[in-house]
């Protein structure tokens, strides 16, 4: 029997969607603070998370980082916010659907069954998931070399892929100019032009992922050193 675990702190809601989910047959845990949702997430044995947005203690967007960074079972983010930035923020961080209150319990139903299944074909099939990197509203598909920014797919060369994911990869890390080219080009003898490669290469990579490329909040510049990424 799959087990579901509900963090949601309006009792009357919480309650409904246990009262539908244990007659479709699945077993339900119900938390209502955000820390003790989180506990539970990662100390549980859940096999699918229906989490609220809004909070006490902690939002669902914090909890669904955190999960992430242990767990990749299904996560169903519900909120009453309608706005397209909350969808794509909650997305970005791994969410695996977004659900608007007030919606039908039996479409929730439908959907947790959905995303079960999904996720059993996947593991039962010893299909192999996509190796994904996941820091701050960027996510990393390795696998696929696909990236995205707080949801959005964003194109990216070969080689601005391959650096990107180095950077990310190794957080925290100082990499001089000249490792960078080492590392990414495979070319020990390094000329200037090949240093102004690594620096223009940076930069379109920060026009792509940063909200504002003049003050970079993941790739920072280490005057006299490097480059390092943030986290």
């Amino acid at each position: 029997m799959n087990r579901i675990l509900i963090i949601e702190d309006e009792e009357a809601i919480a309650e409904l969607e246990k009262d539908y989910l244990e007659l479709s047959g699945f077993e339900v845990a119900l938390e209502n603070t955000g820390d003790k949702g989180l506990k539970a997430a990662l100390e549980g044995d859940c096999d699918l998370i229906i989490l609220d947005l809004m909070l006490p203690g902690m939002d669902g967007f914090e909890i669904c980082r955190r999960v992430r960074t242990k767990k990749d079972i299904p996560i169903i983010m519900v909120s009453a916010k309608k706005e397209d930035i909350d969808k794509i923020r909650g997305l970005g961080l791994g969410a695996d659907d977004y659900m608007t209150k007030p919606f039908s319990p039996s479409e929730l139903v439908a959907r947790v069954k959905a995303h079960l299944a999904r996720y059993e074909r996947l593991v039962g099939s010893g299909v192999k998931a996509n190796e994904i990197i996941e820091i701050r509203g960027i996510k990393i598909d390795k696998t696929a070399r696909r990236v995205y920014v707080n949801g959005e797919e964003k194109a990216f060369t070969t080689k601005e892929f391959d650096l990107l994911t180095f950077l990310a990869e190794n957080p925290n890390h100082v990499f001089s100019k000249e490792e960078l080219f080492d590392k990414i080009w495979d070319m020990r003898h390094v000329t200037d032009h090949d240093i102004a490669t690594v620096t223009v290469h940076i930069k379109k990579i920060r026009e792509k992922i940063e909200l504002n490329s003049s003050k970079p909040q993941y790739i920072e510049t280490i005057w006299g050193v490097g480059y390092r990424f943030k986290v």
